[in-house]
């Protein structure tokens, strides 16, 4: 991947401070109205297998989302780091009584062994973090493009994937006009903030 351009990080560093300043009762109200959109749309649903994340300071906190899922019958995965060098990560399950560290970036993620990991494409969902978006589906993440290597099988664009579907969730305040797509970056399928639902033209007409 090449190195982000001195916009690119500017942006970033934008689009962070934007979302941290929120206060914190317009947060829950925000990450509340996330959660009901979800609902609406029937991403928890028995027997799915979603991904989720376990929030870094500043994103939607998913601490209702995932009890909703749980409620629901869903089979949760997160995110776990394998190799720094390589920037890479695999999925693995998320149990209530998982045990959980702090990796490199201080992000919480289950001590779980290589045989536990969990295929991209047996996934139905994967709920991602966002730094910035826009409404191509377009995300603007951290940086070092953990997602997009894991979720490289979507960028084939000749293939039509029914799953995971990735729905990015986001405060209103981080969309932007336009995202420039690099080749390695794999888009959303669907946004969701606390204001609505952004479904990209290029994903209108694919299966739920």
């Amino acid at each position: 991947m090449a190195q982000p351009t001195p916009e690119t990080r500017a942006a970033r560093r934008r689009l962070r401070a934007l979302r941290l300043a929120l206060p914190a009762d317009e947060r829950r109200c925000a990450e509340q109205a996330i959660t009901d959109a979800l609902r609406r749309i029937r991403v928890f649903r028995r027997g799915r297998r979603v991904a989720v994340y376990l929030a870094m300071r500043g994103e939607v906190d998913l601490t209702g989302i995932i009890a909703a899922a749980r409620r629901a019958g869903c089979e949760l995965c997160v995110p776990r780091i394998t190799s720094l060098r390589r920037g890479t990560m695999v999925f693995v399950p998320f149990h209530p009584d998982a045990g959980l560290r702090r990796n490199a970036y201080g992000i919480a993620e289950p001590v779980a062994v290589a045989r536990q990991r969990l295929k991209p494409q047996s996934l139905d969902v994967v709920l991602l973090p966002v730094v910035g978006f826009d409404r191509d589906g377009n995300r603007l993440g951290m940086g070092a493009g953990y997602y997009d290597r894991a979720l490289r099988q979507r960028r084939d664009a000749a293939r039509r994937w029914k799953r995971p579907r990735l729905v990015g969730l986001a405060y209103s305040c981080q969309e932007v006009e336009h995202i420039r797509r690099s080749p390695w970056d794999v888009p959303l399928d669907l946004v969701v903030t606390e204001r609505e639902i952004i479904q990209p033209a290029r994903v209108a007409d694919l299966p739920a």
